[in-house]
């Protein structure tokens, strides 16, 4: 769920503005997963501009004390999550940890990196939401190494039905700043998308795996 309307609507105009999200209904992106998409999100370039990385930073870490109280331990998802979320560990004068999609194949094998307890209370935070699958393997991780996961916040999240059911069936409570319907009515409202555009966005985030599929 979006922590609040008018943070969700502000997320999504910073984000269109320096253009870590894209919209491109009549020349659509091809994902890794093949799925055809009119959007793209890359909350990565967030930290290049100072006043929208401090933004992001400021209103993940108010969230997180006012929700959760002060956790031991910040975690970030590599590899795009690092970033942010050292950032809202600083502000927060936190630990900061990072999970990786496995563990490497050498060295110590780490799959988390940076030291924590078993038994420590963890925030995970995360720049984006598709399926979530990516995310809740973090989790899962953290989890097995005996940390306490309070709750995950992202940047954006595509709103899509299965991440909901993702994170339902991992019994995980999932906040972000943004979410696609947000982004849709802010496109909308500063004319960045027309009607007819606003339309096709909608109808792909309804049905993304079968969207423009010949």
């Amino acid at each position: 769920m979006i922590i609040d309307k008018n943070i969700a609507h502000k997320t999504a105009e910073l984000l269109l503005q320096i253009n870590a999200i894209k919209l491109s209904p009549k020349e659509p992106f091809t994902w890794a997963s093949g799925w055809k998409s009119p959007i793209y999100c890359d909350n990565r370039i967030v930290l290049s501009y100072p006043m929208v990385r401090n933004y992001i930073r400021e209103k993940m870490a108010n969230h997180i004390t006012t929700h959760y109280g002060k956790p031991d331990v910040i975690a970030g998802v590599a590899t795009g999550a690092i970033g942010i979320g050292a950032l809202v560990a600083e502000s927060m004068n936190l630990p900061f940890i990072y999970v990786r999609p496995e563990p490497k194949k050498h060295g110590r094998q780490n799959q988390i990196e940076g030291f924590a307890s078993e038994g420590q209370n963890v925030v995970v935070v995360e720049d984006l939401i598709s399926t979530g699958k990516s995310s809740l393997n973090a989790v899962q991780a953290l989890r097995e190494a005996g940390l306490k996961v309070k709750g995950m916040i992202a940047i954006f999240t595509y709103d899509f039905d299965i991440s909901k059911s993702n994170f339902s069936e991992a019994e995980l409570e999932l906040f972000t700043l943004s979410n696609y319907p947000s982004l849709l009515e802010q496109a909308a409202e500063t004319q960045y998308i027309n009607s007819t555009e606003q339309e096709t966005l909608a109808e792909w985030n309804a049905n993304p795996a079968e969207w423009n599929v010949i």
